[in-house]
């Protein structure tokens, strides 16, 4: 039996915890509510492409397999929560999302949204690439909720949002792929939703855009806004979310907070893709095989307890471990960390400091360790570890880039990567 609730109702903004930034679960029922939700689809083994191919083959037995996309999720989301989805392609997230947005319609369990919504979905949908920017703007915010009258008088809004002004009377055909993201999300933005549902939908966004959205998120969410945010950008879910659920194959693999999520995708997603490999079989599955595989990487404390953040000035460490699948000598292990501006603060590896690193056989594991003084300026750092083949030009075994993060904290700083210690000496004469 399936029940869903869609409510587009007035809600208030509730009181929140000042630690969580939530909104009090006792004062407020979910936003949204999942209650054993299932999704399929049944997917035919012969597929008829023309009217003459379904006349010859009318009376065949039309056989097929059934998708499970959603397989018995249950979450609540409450008022003010920036929640994310995240999951290998294929594991059920944007069905999901497409389920609380009412394009899809569940088989099965108790669906509630208790707000408006504003799908963040395949953002566009409706623009007519024959009529102005200006004419679609209207028209799509329209179509999104808005009256008539509040779509003009938001238009400067989404004109200056969208930053492109120059363009707004060139026909839509001759936008680029970009500029017509820029203006959809744009007019979104505009749609007073209580509850935004976001399914990747910057990836095709410039830098510069992408981080002005991100920043729209976190006005919305200090608004007391419940978002929904399906990506694969692990950074990001570690930056935005107060929770996070890992999906696989349909099924909820854990909600949890985002850096255990964020660790537990990295690591499903390797393994299965080692996973799939092995399962190919033949001659060549040795090949495919990899010498090392790196299975997890985090930072640690000098007692060696798992860390999240760490003072600035105080000693730090890198953790990674790797199993070897096939033997090998001296591999070299290297590890990189960078600012969230991508670019590289630190990076070091066993062939500059350490030198041979012996002698790996089948089936060993090793844990790889490296101290460093942590002046790294504050804020937040991701780490790719990699285990390499000895030799110039090396070739990669694995390599595992965002496996994990660290926020950095200090009292000040230079503006330069790191903040070496030193001192002023000034002589006056």
């Amino acid at each position: 039996m399936c029940r869903c609730y869609l409510q587009a109702v007035s809600t208030t903004v509730r009181p929140s915890d000042p630690q969580t930034g939530l909104a009090d679960a006792t004062l407020a029922a979910p936003a949204v509510r999942l209650g054993h939700v299932h999704k399929s689809f049944k997917v035919p083994h012969e597929r008829y492409h023309t009217l003459k191919q379904r006349a010859l083959y009318a009376f065949r037995n039309n056989t097929f397999d059934v998708l499970r996309a959603v397989d018995d999720v249950n979450v609540d989301i409450q008022p003010g929560e920036f929640f994310g989805i995240v999951g290998r392609n294929g594991s059920g997230k944007s069905t999901l999302l497409k389920c609380l947005a009412g394009i899809y319609a569940v088989d099965q369990g108790d669906l509630e949204v208790h707000g408006r919504l504003a799908p963040f979905i395949e953002l566009g949908v409706g623009f007519n690439p024959e009529l102005t920017a200006r004419d679609n703007a209207i028209i799509n915010a329209i179509m999104l909720g808005l009256t008539r009258k509040q779509a003009e008088e938001r238009f400067e809004a989404i004109v200056e949002f969208a930053e492109l002004d120059e363009f707004m009377d060139l026909k839509l055909k001759n936008y680029s792929s970009g500029m017509q993201v820029r203006l959809a999300f744009s007019v979104a933005i505009q749609v007073d939703a209580d509850i935004l549902l976001i399914d990747e939908v910057l990836a095709v966004g410039d830098a510069n855009f992408q981080q002005k959205c991100f920043d729209q998120f976190v006005r919305l969410k200090a608004e007391g806004r419940t978002i929904v945010f399906v990506t694969h950008d692990m950074s990001a879910v570690e930056r935005f979310c107060d929770r996070a659920m890992l999906m696989h194959r349909g099924k909820v693999v854990d909600i949890s907070d985002p850096g255990s999520i964020a660790r537990q995708y990295n690591q499903l997603n390797f393994r299965t893709v080692r996973s799939e490999a092995r399962e190919l079989g033949g001659p060549e599955t040795l090949k495919r095989a990899p010498v090392a595989e790196i299975v997890d990487a985090w930072f640690e404390s000098a007692d060696r307890e798992h860390i999240f953040e760490a003072a600035q000035g105080s000693p730090c460490y890198v953790a990674f471990e790797v199993r070897f699948h096939q033997s090998t000598s001296d591999p070299l292990f290297s590890i990189a960390l960078r600012n969230e501006l991508g670019q590289t603060s630190f990076a070091t590896g066993t062939h500059l400091t350490h030198g041979p690193t012996g002698e790996f056989a089948a089936g060993a594991a090793a844990e790889v360790r490296v101290r460093f003084e942590n002046w790294l300026s504050p804020g937040r750092y991701r780490l790719t570890v990699s285990v390499t083949r000895n030799g110039v030009g090396a070739d990669a075994y694995d390599m595992r880039e965002d496996i994990a993060s660290l926020v950095v904290h200090g009292g000040h700083s230079g503006g330069g990567a790191v903040d070496l210690p030193h001192e002023f000496e000034i002589d006056v004469s």
